[in-house]
């Protein structure tokens, strides 16, 4: 475990740790295993603050400042992906209200989220329209104090248990993305979801297609009519961090396998740490992570500031997840063939880590968000 910047709550990194060593990592391999929805975990979590940690005390949140939220994620990541993946996109759900939406629709559905009362989903990407949002074809009609929506969305995470989705869809077609607008959808509107998709890792955080054809109350808008894409770019940065996050959690859970294994298990009565090819191993694994941890703590210090930190989210967001790639990968050939088997977590580590370069923006998008940022 990394060093814990001296800004974090320390009491509150404290609770959520020992939650993490007394229900959440005993239970991981059995919710992997049997592809367990983690929301067998979302009451415990609302009592710990969990559910809210994203949110201000005025909306029932933690009020948590961004380096704790950082290294809460990051913990309970290492502890259970799955877990992490549940609330992280609920999260993605309540930051659409919450900067998007007005007062009473934040007092309207926030403080239950953040109890863990409700469960939210976001729902931005389509069959059709994953790393382009402005290609979706989901859209909004007015239809007098309503909206008619139609359209389809898929690799929704918790949609087949959240209360509401955040949807996005245009209202204006010919508009690309500044004809996009967010609406709260409650599951009684017209939500429907397909089975869970098979996944190859974060088997416990089931995403779902979701077909809407819902008649929304115009005061479930959030924000003037095109106002959606903006509020989702917002969203997203957040998003960002999270599986930046997620990706150094993962990563660290993994190396202090591999350091403890490298101590403890002999070749030809010697530690495999006195192995100066894999002392090398070890010591590229350390630098990733702590490379990892600079970008990420770049992005956490603009937003703690309310500055704006796309720049340092997309690329937080790109190397903390490639180099969770490396660092379970290598922690699993460090363990030879016990890191092949499910009795060790390393091959569960290198499942879970594989979505993190594709959702919240592939690293090609990533790359691309960098690109046109620094190119001006």
């Amino acid at each position: 475990m990394s060093q814990v910047d001296s800004r974090v709550d320390r009491a509150v990194l404290d609770q959520i740790e020992t939650f993490c060593r007394d229900v959440l990592e005993p239970r991981a391999a059995e919710i992997d295993e049997r592809s367990i929805f983690a929301t067998v975990h979302r009451a415990a979590l609302g009592e710990l603050g969990v559910m809210g940690l994203n949110l201000p005390v005025d909306y029932g949140g933690a009020g948590v400042d961004p380096f704790t939220l950082f290294e809460a994620v990051a913990r309970m990541s290492g502890a259970c992906a799955s877990t992490a993946s549940m609330f992280t996109a609920h999260y993605l759900a309540t930051d659409s209200i919450q900067y998007g939406g007005d007062e009473a629709q934040k007092a309207r559905y926030l403080p239950r989220a953040a109890s863990g009362e409700s469960l939210g989903a976001f729902g931005l990407t389509e069959p059709g329209a994953g790393s382009n949002p402005a290609d979706m074809t989901t859209r909004a009609v007015r239809e007098g104090d309503h909206y008619r929506l139609k359209g389809t969305k898929h690799f929704i995470s918790n949609a087949g248990e959240a209360d509401f989705v955040v949807v996005y869809a245009k209202t204006d077609m010919a508009a690309g993305a500044r004809g996009i607008s967010a609406f709260v959808v409650e599951r009684g509107m017209g939500v429907e979801t397909g089975p869970a998709e098979r996944t190859m890792g974060l088997k416990g955080g089931h995403v779902f297609e979701v077909r809407i054809d819902a008649r929304v109350p115009a005061g479930n808008r959030l924000g003037p009519e095109g106002s959606g894409f903006r509020t989702a770019l917002k969203t997203l940065d957040a998003g960002r961090l999270d599986i930046a996050a997620c990706c150094v959690g993962i990563a660290e859970a993994a190396f202090a396998r591999a350091l403890d294994w490298a101590r403890t298990r002999k070749v030809g009565g010697a530690p495999l740490a006195e192995f100066q090819g894999l002392q090398w191993m070890i010591a590229d694994m350390g630098v990733d992570l702590a490379a990892a941890r600079g970008l990420c703590l770049a992005a956490t210090e603009k937003r703690a500031r309310g500055e704006r930190y796309s720049l340092e989210a997309a690329q937080a967001k790109l190397f903390a997840s490639e180099m969770a790639a490396r660092v379970t990968d290598k922690a699993l050939q460090l363990h030879g063939g016990y890191g092949f088997t499910r009795d060790f977590p390393l091959e569960r580590y290198v499942r879970d880590v594989r979505i993190m370069r594709i959702y919240e923006g592939s690293s090609e998008v990533q790359r691309n968000i960098i690109a046109r940022t620094l190119l001006g």
